[in-house]
């Protein structure tokens, strides 16, 4: 197997095969315009189309299979710590035991951010949404710090923006709250100091809990890529162009900001806010749920790359059940949660159709229980994401293959015709 034939206009073509390393086969198509004589392909969403080629992440949604370099996301999220997930997406291994060392205490060490930038906190209004803030200090990073080429340079930018941007989203929370910044301590994990930063007081000590802080590094873990979705394609895209790392993860951020993208978890609350408004009956919008002809969807149920269950949601689930127990939090919306979970988990409707409670429907109840904000969930998915954004940018520029990204369309306007004198319109 090593070529695929196409019919075109009466006349045949041989179109070169692709096959990965887990036997995933594509169709090259780059010389297709010039041998059929103008013709592209034509696939709006782009969700047949292999954008590039990639070491970094395989996903088998029907088996419900995620590895990061090789190594399966149970192992992972069950073995590391978030930071060794960091070096093996951007560097290709796990770290040694003086790498980790080396590393952990390089992102530690650029945790803050310049003083200046604390002007940009002050000049945005209490109600700016956390995202916006993300995206414009992570871009602000270009004026701040060199963007060279080359291969030192790189890697120490690569580390502040690990470091900066929990700094970055902590102060975001605290400028939403009206509370002082919290600067970040070197003597904590990059998970506590995280948590540290989000929900110490200057008039009170904070002790992060280590269930808890075992919750967040797993769900970051969880996030960290997931191959070539929205926003990771648009940094790829962005980068294409030659644009320096900070302003492509700024532009990633922003993709992740659609609700139809990083915003799934947040919809999971909201979802549950609206059945709690409305009474509480949650098993009403579990039968709504099943009528077809109800526009109502439950969220956090199923996954359009999963049609098994998510291997990251049954992590989640453990994780979730410890640390609701540990904290022995009272909220409706959690108690309305763990219903719909039982019933998605019993009821043949939802077994057969394989709509599983999801990444989404866990890690928002995760959040929700430590206190951390709606507004901010879109934050956290950034925050883990950005290992995997930070990847792919670097594997992107490091291909000697790499061409601007620049699609193709079919035209569907006008014809040619006359500009005509205002008078005649």
């Amino acid at each position: 197997m090593s070529s695929a034939r196409l019919t075109y206009d009466g006349k045949e073509y041989d179109l070169a095969l692709i096959e990965g390393t887990e036997g995933e086969v594509g169709i090259d198509v780059q010389a297709l315009r010039k041998v059929t004589s103008g013709a592209i392909t034509y696939d709006p969403g782009y969700g047949n189309t292999g954008s590039c080629s990639s070491a970094i992440t395989f996903i088998d949604g029907e088996e419900g299979i995620l590895r990061y370099r090789g190594h399966s996301i149970e192992q992972l999220a069950e073995r590391t710590r978030f930071i060794e997930v960091c070096y093996l997406l951007i560097y290709g291994n796990l770290p040694t035991e003086d790498q980790l060392q080396r590393f952990g205490e390089q992102v530690t060490r650029h945790t803050l951010i310049h003083e200046d930038m604390k002007k940009f906190f002050e000049g945005y209004p209490q109600t700016a949404h956390p995202m916006a803030i993300l995206s414009s200090m992570v871009s602000s990073l270009s004026a701040y710090y060199p963007v060279g080429e080359d291969e030192e340079g790189m890697d120490l930018n690569i580390v502040r923006l690990l470091a900066k941007a929990k700094t970055i989203a902590a102060f975001s929370h605290k400028k939403s709250m009206g509370q002082p910044v919290v600067y970040p301590r070197n003597d904590l994990s990059y998970t506590q100091n995280f948590l540290h930063m989000m929900f110490a007081l200057p008039v009170e000590p904070y002790e992060v809990s280590p269930v808890v802080d075992e919750a967040l590094n797993m769900l970051l873990i969880l996030h960290a890529d997931h191959e070539q979705n929205c926003s990771t394609a648009t940094v790829r895209m962005v980068g294409s162009s030659a644009a320096n790392l900070f302003v492509s993860i700024s532009a990633g951020i922003n993709a992740l900001w659609g609700p139809l993208h990083g915003g799934a978890n947040q919809a999971v609350i909201e979802m549950l806010e609206h059945i709690r408004r409305d009474g509480g009956d949650y098993k009403k919008y579990v039968d709504k749920a099943k009528d077809k002809a109800d526009p109502f969807r439950l969220m956090g149920f199923g996954h359009r790359v999963y049609k098994n269950y998510d291997p990251r949601a049954k992590l989640l689930k453990g994780a979730a059940d410890g640390v609701l127990s540990e904290l022995g939090v009272s909220d409706p919306l959690l108690d309305i949660a763990r219903e719909l979970e039982r019933i998605a988990l019993e009821d043949e409707y939802f077994v057969e159709r394989n709509l599983y409670p999801n990444v989404d429907f866990y890690s928002g109840i995760i959040y929700r229980a430590m206190g951390i904000p709606t507004e901010m969930f879109t934050v956290m998915f950034a925050l883990g994401r950005l290992p995997g954004w930070i990847a792919h940018w670097k594997e992107m520029r490091a291909d000697a293959t790499t061409r601007i990204h620049r699609p193709r369309q079919i035209y569907t306007g006008e014809n040619v015709r006359e500009v005509l004198p205002v008078s005649e319109r």
